[in-house]
């Protein structure tokens, strides 16, 4: 019995397709861990304490910004608002300062109020420099805050249980990524 090209029988064409098909029933592949992110208390926007506690169990995005900034800062905070806007009222976000000696709870609030962040979602934190310098360095992975004023223009997704699943330049990807996480959790 003569074979097709390449030695294959008269089934490997049907049986190729078979495979192609079971591959794309299976599911995307679950989202690393990349890290773990610890409890922390900072100061929210409201002047009250914000306890980490209060976003276990949901998925929240995080971000690094400050109040003055002329560049990068607007335009992620125009995109945390596209994040806001597009997900589910169970989906958090968070962005940390890293001029805590400028952002007070009162500019905290000013600045949220101009991205029209939904106060019961969408944490504005400050703190002690200390504090928020580990955060950034140590368990987010991204920055400093030492004074400098720099920072990481990326994204951090995070889910129930504090754990790093990804980060991003831009919503595109963060938004998929979220309503996998999503998924995941059902």
């Amino acid at each position: 019995m003569r074979t097709g090209a390449g030695g294959r029988g008269p089934g490997a064409g049907a049986m190729a397709v078979v495979a192609v098909f079971l591959a794309a029933c299976a599911g995307p592949k679950p989202l690393p861990v990349l890290g773990q992110v610890p409890q922390f208390q900072l100061t929210g926007q409201t002047g009250q304490l914000f306890d980490s506690q209060s976003l276990d169990g949901h998925i929240w995005v995080a971000d690094f910004i400050y109040t003055t900034c002329p560049g990068p800062c607007p335009m992620m905070s125009s995109q945390m608002r596209r994040v806001q806007l597009s997900t589910t009222p169970d989906i958090s976000l968070v962005s940390f300062t890293v001029d805590p000696q400028h952002d007070t709870p009162p500019v905290l609030a000013a600045y949220a109020k101009h991205f029209t962040a939904d106060p019961a979602r969408w944490h504005f934190l400050t703190g002690e420099p200390r504090r928020l310098n580990d955060l950034g360095l140590t368990a987010f992975k991204l920055n400093s805050v030492d004074g400098s004023l720099i920072h990481s223009t990326r994204f951090v997704l995070v889910d129930g249980a504090r754990r790093i699943r990804g980060y991003y330049i831009d919503t595109p990807q963060l938004l998929h990524d979220i309503r996998q996480l999503e998924r995941e959790k059902s």
